[in-house]
Parts: structure tokens; sequence; C-alpha cells
């Protein structure tokens, strides 16, 4: 045990952290494929050099979770989805510290970045470890462990400190989706100046609304094909109008703008109907990031595109120092990621998370555990 790395304190009093109760046993929640949550008893397991022991506090479920693993067919998916632990939204408690810490320590809040790359590589090194190029890449709650379970054991270098007046579930958001909407707003350059439209309101897109607003766009519109959605994202105050995806959607659109059109827009959606609304929408000049994910769109590239002057950015995820500084401008910020979680449940409803996330017709779901 590094002594530094606990203050010379004991790795079981430093972060008052009572490892003994669990008996070297912990309950995780593991997603085998064909719409099913499986949770068993395993070991904990022990952190080696440059790891740590993280004492789960929250995990909230990611619509990739849903679209990527959740629905997979059994015999299809690679083994490492099947036998790993869910969960790549993981916030908590530093437990126990292996040899050779350089920063963090026992008793530490932490959020963790999602992707482990292998720290040396051109992408790793601008801290985009989501681009990493090495075989040994890994991402927790994939193709390494993640968060769904009492403790997960992690890389001290895929760490974000978690600020004091940050809710746990706060940096759960953060480690996921509030990440990538920061990236994806940060490339469009959103400021006072903007009116700013979100297709999709599921929770990256009440998350891109809610960060919007902090960045002080003067106006939010959200579009949505499910009334739920619509109405959480006004009910929350993070959208000014949400409207109903249709065919008259862009319509109410350019009458909200004067005819003008926002001036940043963020597809959400991943959906070729709100990708392309998003670019449509934009007015003269106007910018456009495409950050959900999945299927196409098709847009005259002339018409919609070059003859208005508007720019399209892809966005993926975040780097981790960009998330750092996204932890600590939420806190300055005052806002609360937390508050758009509309469903919270232990570890042993798991499953009744994953089928609620599945409808689509709530807010963010989290998994929270005791202290």
């Amino acid at each position: 045990m590094d002594e530094n790395a606990c203050g010379g304190m004991s790795e079981n009093t430093c972060g008052k952290i009572d490892i003994e109760k669990y008996g070297g046993k912990m309950t995780a929640a593991y997603l085998p494929g064909d719409g099913t949550v499986e949770l068993k008893t395993i070991d904990i397991p022990k952190p080696g050099h440059g790891e740590v022991l993280i004492k789960m506090m929250a995990a909230t479920v990611c619509g990739s979770d849903i679209k990527g693993i959740y629905h997979n067919k059994r015999e299809l998916r690679p083994e490492s989805f099947r036998y790993n632990i869910a969960g790549h939204e993981p916030c908590g408690v530093v437990a126990r510290c292996g040899p050779g810490m350089r920063r963090f320590k026992v008793g530490d809040r932490v959020v963790v970045y999602h992707i482990s790359g292998c720290g040396i590589c051109f992408e790793c090194r601008r801290g985009y470890m989501i681009n990493c190029s090495s075989p040994i890449r890994k991402a927790y709650g994939w193709d390494r462990n993640g968060g769904m379970a009492d403790f997960l054991l992690a890389d001290e270098k895929d760490l974000v400190p978690l600020p004091d007046n940050l809710s746990y579930i706060d940096g759960a958001m953060i480690a996921c989706g509030f990440g990538t909407v920061y990236e994806g707003l940060q490339n469009l350059d959103v400021s006072g100046r903007d009116v700013v439209l979100v297709t999709g309101l599921g929770p990256v897109g009440l998350a891109a609304l809610m960060v919007a607003k902090a960045l002080g766009a003067r106006k939010t519109i959200g579009v949505d094909v499910v009334k739920e959605r619509c109405d959480i994202a006004v009910q929350k105050g993070v959208a000014d109008v949400a409207l109903l995806s249709g065919p008259d959607a862009l319509g109410k659109i350019m009458e909200l703008t004067g005819g003008r059109g926002p001036d940043k827009s963020l597809d959400c959606s991943g959906s070729p109907e709100g990708r392309f609304l998003a670019i449509k929408a934009a007015g003269y000049h106007g910018r456009t990031a495409l950050i959900g994910e999945g299927s196409t769109v098709q847009f005259a590239p002339s018409s919609d595109l070059m003859h208005e002057q508007k720019s399209i950015y892809g966005s993926w995820v975040t780097n981790i120092w960009r998330m750092e500084e996204l932890a600590r401008l939420v806190s300055d910020w005052g806002i609360h990621p937390d508050s758009l979680c509309t469903h919270k449940f232990p570890l042993e409803k798991a499953p009744e998370a994953f089928e609620l996330m599945n409808g689509g017709k709530c807010g963010k779901v989290a998994v929270v555990f005791d202290e």
C-alpha cells in the first residue's frame, strides 16, 4: 500500500468506507441480452498498481446501454458484453487504493470517464480516450466491468473529481450524457447571442437544453416524437418551448424565431427526421452538431447547407479534461443534472430501471447505493 495514497491512514478508515461488512462479496448487474438483467453475487476485486476500488454511490442508465447491449440477441453478443458488469456512468467514493497512486486518495468523491484508453496514443494524449486506437482500449460497462455493482475497479487515470456541492447522481450524469452535450455545445460556441434548438428530448437532449441555458442561450426550443418527453422538458424548465415532431414542426420553429431559424441546433435523436430538422431549421450561418447515435440522414448540400453558409459538426462523447472542466462549471453555475432524473432504483431493482428506460417516456433513470 502506498502510504501517500491515504495520507498515512489505513485503507479501511481513511474514507470511512466499511468494506469488511460486505464479507468480500458484492452484488452486480449484468446485461446478457434479449432485454434481460441478471443479478449475481461475486468477489469484491482488489486494486493493483495505479488502480482504485470505488464504493459505488450512483450509476445512471444510458440510452446506448439500451440500444447497444440490453436488446442484443444473446447468442450474437460478444462474450465481453455478456460477462462484464453493466454501467458506464459511474460515480462514487474511493474506498481502496493500489500502489503507485499520484493524485487521488481514499475518501475522494469521483466520476469515472467511461473509456479506459492506453494513455499514450495521440488521441489519449489529447484526452479523447473514446478515440483510443490501441487494442487495450476498454469501455467500462461494455468490455470491462462497469458501475452497476457495490464496487468498481477503475484506473486512477480515468477519474475526475466530483465537487462537494454536487450529488452522486449529478456526477453519474456528467460521466457520459452531460459530457457529451458539453462537447457538442462547445463545438457550436453557444452563448447568450443564441437561440438553440435540440431535437430528441431523451436524457441527452434534456441535458443539452440545461447546459445551453447555463451557457446563456437566450431561448431554447426542443422537439421530440414523445409527448411525455416534451412535457418533462418544459416542466423541468430547460426548454422554453417543446414541440411534438411532425410535418408542421419546421414551420412552428420558424415562427418562434421570427422566420430566421435557430442560431445553433443539436440533434440528440439519432433519427433521420431529427437530424434533418436540426440541419434544415438552422438559420443563415447557423451551426448544427450531430451527437445522437445510429441511422442516417439525407439532405441537399446546396440548398440545405451551402447556400445558407451553414456548418455541421460531428461530436462523440468528450475528452477527460473537458469533463473535469464541466464538473467545476456545473458546480459554479449552481445547476444540478440530477433534477432531470425522474426515477431512482436500488441495485436489486435494476431490471425495473432498465425496463423503464427502455419505455422511452421518462427522464434519466438512476441506480443508487447505500453509503
